[in-house]
């Protein structure tokens, strides 16, 4: 039977039409199916619906029991040599037969220690400068107040330090701050305008230190990068930050491709981003979580089979890495690492055969650029074209298998849009991006925040060099 050329066009657009609609339900099944697990949405997004912590779980089982492992200290509270205050306590008669109990009948002692905060109270130190008169000439000489003494009555540096530290550190708005303050410690009348003053202060205080960090970071062999958006004054703008294990910097930008310039050699890991590769003489290692996650979506919703290898590959290839660290290998052997790479691009080039013989997805009308692909053959294409960034865990084992440091890092400004919902001011963002960056750094290197804010900026300097 002869079909018509009507009947053929009608057909071909219907052909034209399914194809587009069966395109636009796996585009919306994708988007149902993706979480926090399977792609780069927060938690937070998961709602009430989100998945056991467990299921699915990217790290995986450990094999170990619950609780404690063998080998760990324990962090049971313990007693001390020499107590504050020690309160004795007296037994009037014996208690079997009822007879009186002196002194002199005492053979031993029991002891019990309770930890506990002191009553909260202010203590208020008066500076008294001693005014002279000449005998000989009448004249008046004032002995002079210890630095930082300027006002008949102020606080001082801790309980200003403390309010630094619930602010910026613990992100308790400025209100609350003073409340907790006044309730806390006594510190009744402060209020948040002194709160928000004393921040400004110290962050231009603390400026050199900055500076420091940010030039040591400058210089690292490897450091994290990684940027986050967040809002100043109902504006868009981003936060950038660049770390390590032991060193933290923020910096405050309205663009997101704003990325530091300055960086001298070395690796940056990170996401992906694409300004990062136009940074000059450097190396770089993507993060593989993030690929993880990718390939999960693509286990759990397209079912695509090599990438259930490709991440089998990753994971086994990181263990690998670990157990070599662990016996003391500065790096695998040439042909563990022969075996690494032709594994990798067998899997890859087994994705890209499968995604070839895939009917290609339908253009929309007035699109342009490059015909539109699949999820799964974009990946393959990143993997393909950035292996040695992919892996760079395995070739240098200064280089960690993910970014999760930055992420780590960076986590906090998240937090603080959900308490506070942004910031006023670009000013009021870079106060704090100074004070989280000299905040994260000093409890990296195990010294005490409260300490650290009430320290010089020479001190702090000496204290990281140390």
């Amino acid at each position: 039977m002869e079909i018509s050329p009507e009947v053929r066009v009608l057909v071909d657009e219907l052909l034209h039409k399914i194809a587009a609609l069966e395109q636009e339900n796996a585009a919306l099944r994708r988007q149902l199916g993706k979480d926090s697990s399977n792609s780069s949405k927060p938690p937070s997004s998961d709602g009430l619906a989100k998945k056991p912590r467990i299921f699915g779980s990217l790290r995986g089982k450990s094999g170990k029991k619950t609780g404690g492992q063998p080998g760990h200290k324990g962090g049971t509270l313990r007693q001390v040599a020499k107590p504050d205050i020690t309160v004795k306590h007296t037994a009037g008669c014996c208690a079997h037969c009822r007879a009186g109990l002196s002194a002199e009948m005492v053979t031993d002692v029991e002891t019990r220690q309770v930890f506990d905060l002191p009553e909260p109270r202010l203590e208020i130190t008066e500076h008294q400068a001693q005014i002279y008169r000449c005998t000989q000439c009448h004249g008046v000489t004032k002995a002079a107040f210890p630095a930082g003494v300027v006002g008949p009555a102020q606080y001082g540096p801790r309980i200003r330090a403390m309010a630094i530290y619930l602010n910026a550190q613990q992100l308790i708005p400025e209100d609350r701050v003073a409340e907790i303050m006044d309730d806390a410690m006594g510190a009744e009348g402060l209020c948040p305008a002194s709160i928000v003053a004393w921040c400004a202060r110290k962050a231009c205080e603390l400026q050199p230190v900055e500076a420091d960090i940010a030039a040591k970071l400058a210089i690292d062999p490897v450091r994290h990068l990684d940027e986050t958006g967040f809002r100043i004054g109902g504006k868009t703008c981003w936060l950038h930050s660049m770390s390590t294990t032991g060193l933290t910097h923020y910096r405050v930008s309205e663009k997101r491709g704003a990325v530091p310039t300055d960086l001298e050699g070395g690796i940056v890991v990170h996401d992906h981003f694409k300004p990062y590769y136009a940074l000059p003489d450097l190396e770089h290692a993507l993060c593989n979580a993030h690929h993880l996650r990718e390939l999960k979506a693509l286990i759990e919703i397209e079912h695509e089979a090599w990438a259930r290898i490709m991440s089998e590959f990753l994971l086994s290839t990181n263990a690998l890495v670990e157990q070599a660290v662990d016996d003391g290998a500065a790096s695998l052997s040439a042909s563990t690492w022969d075996q690494i790479t032709q594994t990798y691009d067998a899997i890859v080039a087994s994705g890209l055969e499968f995604h070839q013989q895939q009917t290609p997805l339908v253009r929309q009308p007035g699109a342009r650029g490059k015909p539109p692909r699949r999820p799964g053959h974009n990946l393959l294409i990143r993997l393909r074209d950035f292996k040695p960034d992919v892996l760079r865990f395995a070739a240098n084992f200064m280089v960690p298998f993910t970014n999760n440091q930055a992420e780590r890092d960076i986590r906090m400004m998240k937090l603080k849009m959900k308490i506070s919902g942004g910031f006023r001011t670009t000013q009021g963002a870079q106060i704090f991006a100074t004070l989280r960056t000299v905040g994260s750094t000093v409890k990296k290197r195990a010294i005490n925040i409260l300490d650290a804010l009430s320290m010089t900026p020479q001190a702090i300097i000496a204290a990281l060099d140390a």
